[in-house]
Order: C-alpha cells, then sequence, then structure tokens
C-alpha cells in the first residue's frame, strides 16, 4: 500500500538534526515549574522577535487545535455560529462541535486561482475563521481578500501553520488587516516537530479589544497550563533549529510537486498551490471522489484523500500530499494515473 495522504513530516524520511535536538530538549529538561498561563516570558519573547511583535501580544498553547479551542470558548456563546471557506480542513468541523458552535461556510471559486467572495459570508457570525494558505487548496487569502473580510466587522481567526511554505505564491499574515485577528502558528508546522507540542495565538487590533482579549485569554489557559515546561524552556533555541528543518521540507514539497506536474496526463489536471503541502487533482467526474479512491486502494494499492473529505460541492477532485517519500510519491502517482478515466 502506497500512501499518498502522508502529512506527518517526522515519517516521511527527512534529514532532522536529532542530536542537536536531543541536546536541546535535554538542558531544557532542567527548567524548574513556573508556569505562566500565557507561556514563559523568556519563551514568549523569543518568539516575538521571530513574528515581530510584542511578546505580551502572545499566548502559547499546546497546539493549534487547543487554541481554536480557546478562541471557540473566548469569542462564542453554545448555538452561536462561525463562518468558514469552504473547501476546508474537516478538522474544524469537529473542534466548533466540542464546543457547540455550528458552521456556516461559504465556498471559494477557483478561476485562474482559488478566490474568496467575501460578500457570500453569513451577516450572523460571531467570528470568521480564515486559513492561511488554504489546506487542502493552498491558496493564500491575498491583501485585498483580507480587507474585505475584516470590513464584515467581526473578529478573525487566521490559521497561518503553512504560511511559511510558499510555492507559487506569496503570503501575507492577517495581522495587517486592521480589526481583531487571532493568527495561529506552531512549532508543528514551521519546524517540522508536531511532537514537541507548542502553538501560539497572535492577538493584533486596536485597543482596547485587544487587550481585553489577551486578558481573558490568559484567564482561560490559566485554567488549563496544558504547555509542557522544557518545550516551552527550549523554544528559544528550537526556533534557531526550525529553518534548517523547514528547508528540508521546503525541497521535499517543491520536488514532489514539479514531478506532479512533468507526469500529469490530458483527463487529470494538477490544480494551481500557492502554498503548504498538499496537492489538488482534477479528475474525470464519471465516479464519485470515494468510488474513485476506493477503486485506488483494492485495485491499485494506492490511498489518496477523495474531494468530498474536504467538503468540495461537487465530485472530481482527489487531494494528495506533498510531503510523502519520493520513491512512495512517483510511484504513487504513476499508478494513480493509470488508474484514471480516460
Amino acid at each position: 500500500m502506497l500512501d499518498l495522504t502522508e502529512s506527518n513530516p517526522t515519517r516521511v524520511g527527512l534529514a532532522y538534526p536529532i542530536d542537536e535536538l536531543a541536546d536541546v530538549m535535554a538542558r531544557a529538561a532542567r527548567a524548574p515549574y513556573t508556569p505562566d498561563p500565557r507561556g514563559l516570558p523568556a519563551a514568549r519573547e523569543a518568539l516575538a522577535q521571530q513574528l515581530g511583535c510584542d511578546g505580551g501580544d502572545l499566548i502559547l498553547t499546546a497546539s493549534t487545535s487547543e487554541a481554536y479551542a480557546f478562541l471557540f470558548k473566548l469569542l462564542c456563546d453554545p448555538g452561536d455560529a462561525i463562518a468558514i471557506a469552504t473547501p476546508s480542513y474537516p478538522l474544524l468541523e469537529h473542534l466548533s462541535a466540542l464546543e457547540s458552535v455550528s458552521i456556516r461556510t461559504f465556498p471559494m471559486e477557483l478561476h485562474r486561482r482559488w478566490e474568496i467572495d467575501a460578500a457570500q459570508i453569513d451577516n450572523h457570525v460571531r467570528m470568521i475563521v480564515m486559513v492561511n494558505p488554504n489546506n487542502p487548496t493552498g491558496s493564500f487569502v491575498s491583501a485585498a481578500e483580507q480587507d474585505a473580510v475584516a470590513q464584515r466587522g467581526v473578529p478573525i481567526i487566521s490559521d497561518e501553520v503553512f504560511l511559511e511554505y510558499p510555492l507559487e505564491g506569496r503570503g501575507v499574515s492577517f495581522t495587517r488587516a486592521g480589526g481583531l485577528a487571532f493568527v495561529l502558528g506552531g512549532l508543528s508546522k514551521s519546524a517540522g516537530l508536531p511532537h514537541y507540542k507548542l502553538a501560539w495565538i497572535r492577538v493584533s487590533g486596536p485597543d482596547p479589544a485587544k487587550r481585553d482579549a489577551i486578558a481573558a485569554l490568559e484567564l482561560i489557559a490559566d485554567n488549563f497550563l496544558s504547555v509542557s515546561t522544557p518545550v516551552q524552556a527550549a523554544l528559544p533555541e528550537l526556533l534557531e533549529l526550525a529553518p534548517r528543518i523547514r528547508a528540508e521540507i521546503a525541497k521535499r514539497i517543491r520536488r514532489n510537486l514539479d514531478h506532479l506536474r512533468s507526469s500529469a496526463i490530458p483527463s487529470i489536471q494538477a490544480l494551481p498551490v500557492e502554498g503548504g503541502w498538499s496537492a489538488v487533482l482534477r479528475v474525470p467526474n464519471v465516479e464519485s471522489d470515494e468510488d474513485f479512491a476506493v477503486r485506488l486502494i483494492e485495485q491499485h494499492g494506492v490511498a489518496v484523500h477523495p474531494g468530498y473529505f474536504f467538503d468540495f460541492e461537487s465530485d472530481g477532485y482527489l487531494v494528495i500530499s506533498l510531503l510523502t517519500e519520493p520513491g512512495v510519491f512517483d510511484e504513487g502517482v504513476r499508478r494513480l494515473l493509470a488508474a484514471a478515466p480516460q
């Protein structure tokens, strides 16, 4: 079985500075337990230097999933609705449901690129969630789109975990849009260290709304204190190692995207991808995406994501990971193309 959905960077044969990471964590293990609900000051200051912000604007969490949960608690009451563009990563549906929050979707449209029409966002939502670049389409939220979304006048969560992986475009952070925004990032993607369990919320916007939001997030985080002390103590050194790991990931996804494009056949189109770790394929709509994905597994030994998994509005889409080990990727793509309807 060849898995073209693998998105765990620790399982795809990348070169990690294992000895250096071990040394960093060994030193960090000596740190005493002095909890700060927002995150250890030294960790936040090191991160702030990387992000170009003030350390007081940051809240550390154990994951971006936890960051979403904190923000849903902060901004929504049970029964409230949030807006999310589709296609989108299915985890958001589960995270919102756990907080008794409903989702109102608005579609992204594929023209020369995947585009957002802010006018389609429901007027009765408490917040708007943007993924920048989108997972799985890989489309960045342009500056003009950010301005249009910000004009809706509600808080914005911008998930920017893939922002540092441009492919055919260049992204800008939502912190420039001016309204109250919560930008998410984490070591899982920016350093390829999902098992180190550290993420962050960067709060931006006008006072006093920004100041009140930070104070409320501090209260929420103080009830959990979920981020381990060693990884916080290690964060300044982990951030120094991160560019090397990130470069290995960027090299891999670029290589695989180039191979995918060079292997294309007339009946399958690799759609535009501006950033991130995934590629979307448009396939002939002669059978459902699910039937095609099941046939690939049963007859060809290849696993892909059918488009409905990401809430594509119609059949005719598959999603594959660009992080896959090259030998697996090349053979998996060959089998996929051979199995495709002509």
